[in-house]
């Protein structure tokens, strides 16, 4: 099959459309609120008292995220406190982004009038770019353009048994097609390491994946405990998980079975197409963006049923500028939030459909969204701000 995007010039191709305001800060809100077609990414962290690492992986977030195909042109401000620090100088991130070959802008308040003036610019600069994006047309293209990101979340029985196998029919049918996709959550490969390392396309990946495991358990023990005992948390628990192996074994069923051809880093972009692990931590407000920064031009979370009962799933899109989907194989998170997932293999376990037939589902569904149908989160103007993946001390 194909689906309809977007054709950048560098041979990328998107899945949305979007005029892009980074790093976040008053200027970049305003812009954004005023301007139909711009966003923005939201973050709790702006790189100050950091180690010069996690500014470094900060800026690779933010740099990532103007050069992903779903971004058709990019403002940078000069207004934020990180842009002090060299990693994370607007000029920098502005000329990374640029070589993309797509349009930056550079604002600075103390050369365009200050914070009022600026945002007076900036909302000038958006609007013309938001009419210079609204004249692309979507083109129909092969699959081999899709990269997509996948986390699975709030685990539990279904999520083996039917939601995770269905992502994973998924990521071997677009990797067959000469695709990308992403998988990681290194907490949750502990105890099935070794299966993933039997699938690594060379002994130095096998040796990164196995350094991957060894150093989340190490930096577990120096703090006095055994990562084993404090994963499952008390939702897989509730949910029928017994022991952290059950759980990774459960969860690496998300990446199918094609061979693995590198783990990345947190935000890292893949120098070629395939399957690749990334070493990132679990949570969802941090891994998307990582998934989107890393090139992912499309996002999806497999949910369990610990934590949703009673609730509907409001975060609108972690990942700043890629559809979010959210999928599940549990009855009863489907009923409980219903007008918020996208996708739904429970059928699996209710005996109507083989995982090959609902990973097939799900791959239409894919297709459909990549085209241009909203995601359900894509609906909700709310959005939580992103927690990057950081990993060195705050000073």
């Amino acid at each position: 099959m194909s689906f309809l995007g977007y054709l950048r010039s560098d041979g990328s191709v998107g899945t949305r459309n979007y005029v892009l305001v980074i790093p976040q800060g008053i200027i970049a809100k305003s812009v954004c609120d005023f301007v139909s077609g711009t966003k923005t990414i939201l973050t709790v962290d702006h790189g100050s008292g950091r180690t010069a690492n996690d500014r470094e992986q900060i800026a690779r977030v933010l740099i990532g995220l103007g050069r992903n195909p779903n971004v058709a042109s990019v403002i940078v401000h000069a207004a934020s406190p990180g842009v002090g620090y060299p990693e994370l100088a607007a000029e920098r991130l502005a000329e990374e982004i640029a070589a993309s070959g797509k349009r930056v802008e550079l604002l600075d308040p103390a050369k365009d009038g200050g914070t009022y003036g600026a945002i007076t610019k900036g909302i000038q600069l958006a609007r013309r770019m938001v009419y210079e994006a609204s004249k692309l047309r979507r083109e129909q293209v092969e699959d081999a353009h899709l990269c997509i990101g996948v986390k699975c979340g709030y685990s539990d029985t279904t999520s083996g048994i039917a939601g995770n196998p269905a992502v994973g029919y998924l990521y071997d049918k677009i990797v067959a097609a000469g695709g990308s996709a992403l998988f990681g959550e290194t907490t949750e490969i502990i105890g099935a390491e070794q299966a993933l390392v039997r699938r690594a396309a060379t002994p130095e990946v096998a040796e990164k994946i196995l350094r991957a495991v060894t150093v989340q358990e190490d930096l577990a023990k120096a703090t006095g405990l055994d990562i084993r005992t404090v994963n499952p948390v008390p939702s897989n628990i509730k949910g029928g998980i017994s022991s952290l192996e059950e759980k990774s074994l459960g969860a690496i069923h998300k990446a199918g079975t094609a061979p693995i051809q590198g783990v990345l880093k947190y935000a890292e972009r893949p120098t070629r197409k395939g399957l690749y692990f990334v070493d990132n931590w679990m949570g969802h407000l941090s891994i998307f963006a990582g998934y989107a920064a890393a090139g992912a031009n499309i996002v999806l979370f497999q949910l369990g049923g610990g934590g949703v009962a009673g609730r509907t799933l409001l975060e609108g899109a972690p990942s700043v500028v890629a559809p979010f989907l959210w999928a599940t194989a549990n009855p009863s998170t489907h009923a409980a939030a219903t007008d918020s997932i996208d996708f739904y293999s429970g059928t699996v376990i209710e005996g109507t459909e083989t995982p090959e037939e609902a990973g097939e589902r799900l791959y239409r569904t894919v297709i459909d969204i990549a085209s241009g149908t909203l995601a359900r989160s894509e609906t909700l103007r709310y959005t939580e701000p992103i927690d990057m993946y950081l990993q060195e001390p705050r000073f």
